[in-house]
């Protein structure tokens, strides 16, 4: 049998916490905005839901890297989320979105820069959270 310091155990019970409470949290997510868009239209759905879905992304990259700094983690989901906005400059976003729902709600498919703002505040809100649970 294998010794393991409880140091160790530790980091790795800290690691299964963290990624149980992420994935509930990216499940809330999901849930709060499928809610918003029950209730809400125009721009308090639209930026409102890309807020969520960098906040979405900053949850999965603690689910699948529970070691990572929420602030890391919040970097990571604002690059990507970013990425995803300056890759609608292309064609591929709006080609994907026509062939896939999920790409299409994945992806988009037009650029609109506003929407860098409300990423940010989504990967803002993480961070906070994460020290408050």
């Amino acid at each position: 049998m294998a010794f393991t310091s409880p140091t160790r155990a530790g980091a790795r019970d800290h690691a299964l916490r963290t990624r149980l409470g992420a994935a509930v949290a990216a499940a809330v997510i999901v849930g709060a905005g499928l809610a918003l868009r029950a209730v809400a239209a125009g721009e308090v759905a639209k930026y409102g839901g890309d807020a969520l879905y960098t906040l979405l992304l900053f949850a999965l990259v603690l689910v699948a890297a529970p070691r990572t700094a929420p602030v890391k983690a919040a970097a990571v989901a604002l690059a990507v989320s970013w990425g995803v906005e300056f890759l609608q400059l292309t064609d591929v976003p709006a080609h994907l979105a026509r062939q896939s729902t999920a790409a299409r709600l994945v992806l988009g498919s037009t650029f609109n820069a506003p929407d860098l703002f409300w990423y940010a505040v989504g990967a803002a809100t993480g961070p906070p959270a994460v020290r408050r649970a």
